[in-house]
């Protein structure tokens, strides 16, 4: 696995895997990780205008806060809406 470190909105370095990411309405959600062998997991860096802000929720919906990007939940139940 080959990390490409990147500096977010608040100074940390987290370390985004390419070859391991979700598809979005817009781009794709790159998995980060808080080191760089990749052993524990930091969030997602939005692959359409790059940025780490974004926001997951339980069901496994990702959605940026900067450009709108979003994945559909993986799993679905009408009464969490």
């Amino acid at each position: 696995m080959q990390l490409e470190a990147i500096r977010t909105a608040e100074g940390e370095t987290v370390y985004v895997d390419y070859a391991d990411g979700e598809k979005g309405s817009k781009g794709m959600f790159f998995v980060a990780y808080v080191s760089e062998d990749g052993e524990e997991r930091w969030g997602y860096f939005c692959g359409n205008c790059e940025t780490t802000d974004n926001a997951v929720d339980p069901m496994g919906r990702i959605e940026c806060n900067v450009c709108g990007n979003a994945k559909k939940p993986d799993e679905w139940d009408a009464a969490h809406e």
